[in-house]
């Protein structure tokens, strides 16, 4: 067997099936699960028609690079959002279609890294898995690194040692962050942009949370559009990650792409051809319509908007809790330990959510996600109206 298999981490959700075992919660009181960042919005009828309506292309082996119609539609896209000239994205050469952006951060890692030159791959921490797992089976060292409240919730490039540079070769960057809802700045990327530069490192932007924020006339800011503003229009060493689970509410469509330097996509498409992973042709038809369309994703925006004000209403007076500038996680610090808040909340009150230690590594001396939990408002707006009357409930039973 792979020997890089045994460094693997118990997945973050394997850890909290064991956190609550044993435990009978309350009957009385229906489950409400925030612990998973699975939308549970309905995924728009048109997505669903597209799919229907292009069956027949079941009869087809699908290729790995896409349908041209589809690569267009993402680079236009692309181009739309993060205010890049038309044209600034490059549809045969700057995009690849993949399964969903799970799959291909694992892949992309595997395609980028030399194992041969002792690599590092550096990693916000708290972190989603997939980057970890990625490193350790490409036979590179991850690097831990540390994102606190002293620092906003942000990476602190600054505190990464000579050596680590050095070593480097990928960042994982994901913004909106995956648990904080923390949105790097242009000024971020222009610094991680430089620093690309000085070590020749691959940024690997993972940017699936960036069409749910709260500002409608501040969208946050993706690497792509930094990069171009920069000047580094043919986007060397950056890579970013795009999804339609979260944006248009289709987890199960497995559907995103993966964009940016075409030198780096050329190999990750050799990867691609062997790995054998292209996007069903039915898929593809139902993702252009996705892509082609932002009044869902408007409307989707809203409904997170109204459960974060109604969830934070309800919980300001007994917490220190505040909306994200974007995603649909509140990142809440909590008064005991984070593993026995989760299962007690559980325990009283039949309500799941994520320790924030599952979600980290000890670094620094310190485990950066430890006495926070990750609460996931993916429930409908009733549950988590229900929810929010609950955690008070046990908060005030805390004190």
């Amino acid at each position: 067997m792979n020997p890089y298999l045994s460094q693997l981490h118990p997945y973050p959700f394997e850890k909290l099936a064991t956190l609550k075992q044993g435990i009978t919660p309350p009957a009385e009181k229906p489950h409400i699960a925030l612990s998973i960042g699975e939308p549970k919005h309905a995924t728009p009828h048109f997505i669903q028609e597209a799919l229907l309506q292009h069956l027949h292309g079941l009869t087809q082996y699908p290729t790995t690079k896409g349908l041209l119609e589809l690569r267009q539609t993402i680079a236009d896209w692309t181009c739309r959002r993060f205010g890049i000239p038309a044209g600034g994205v490059d549809a045969e050469t700057q995009v690849l279609p993949v399964n969903g952006t799970r799959e291909a951060l694992f892949s992309l890692v595997q395609a980028v890294i030399d194992p041969a030159e002792k690599p590092v791959v550096i990693m916000p921490n708290p972190f989603y898995q997939i980057y970890e797992g990625a490193a350790l089976l490409a036979g590179a060292e991850p690097y831990y690194l540390n994102t606190v409240e002293a620092d906003g919730y942000l990476p602190d490039f600054d505190s990464v040692p000579e050596a680590i540079w050095q070593r480097c070769q990928l960042m994982f960057i994901c913004s909106p962050g995956n648990p904080t809802g923390t949105v790097l700045s242009k000024a971020d990327h222009l610094k991680l942009l430089a620093l690309a530069d000085q070590y020749d490192f691959v940024i690997a932007s993972d940017e699936c949370y960036t069409e749910l924020y709260d500002d409608e006339a501040n969208p946050p800011q993706g690497l792509l559009q930094s990069a171009y503003q920069a000047g580094n229009t043919d986007f060397k060493r950056c890579v970013i990650f795009q999804s339609l689970s979260k944006r248009s509410n289709a987890p199960g469509l497995r559907s995103g792409f993966v964009a940016g330097d075409a030198e780096v996509l050329q190999q990750y498409f050799k990867y691609r051809t062997y790995h054998g992973c292209p996007m069903p042709v039915p898929t593809q038809h139902a993702s252009i319509a996705a892509w082609n369309d932002e009044e869902h994703v408007k409307h989707n925006r809203q409904l997170y908007r109204d459960k974060f004000t109604a969830f934070i209403e309800i919980l300001q007076d007994v917490c220190d809790i505040s909306q994200p500038p974007a995603s649909f996680y509140i990142w809440l610090k909590t008064p005991i330990s984070d593993t026995e808040f989760a299962r007690e909340l559980f325990a009283q009150q039949n309500i799941t959510v994520l320790p924030g230690s599952y979600l980290s590594r000890d670094s620094g001396g310190i485990n950066p996600g430890a006495n926070h939990v990750r609460i996931a408002l993916v429930a409908p707006i009733e549950e988590c109206i229900e929810a929010a009357q609950r955690i008070k409930t046990f908060i005030n039973s805390l004190s």
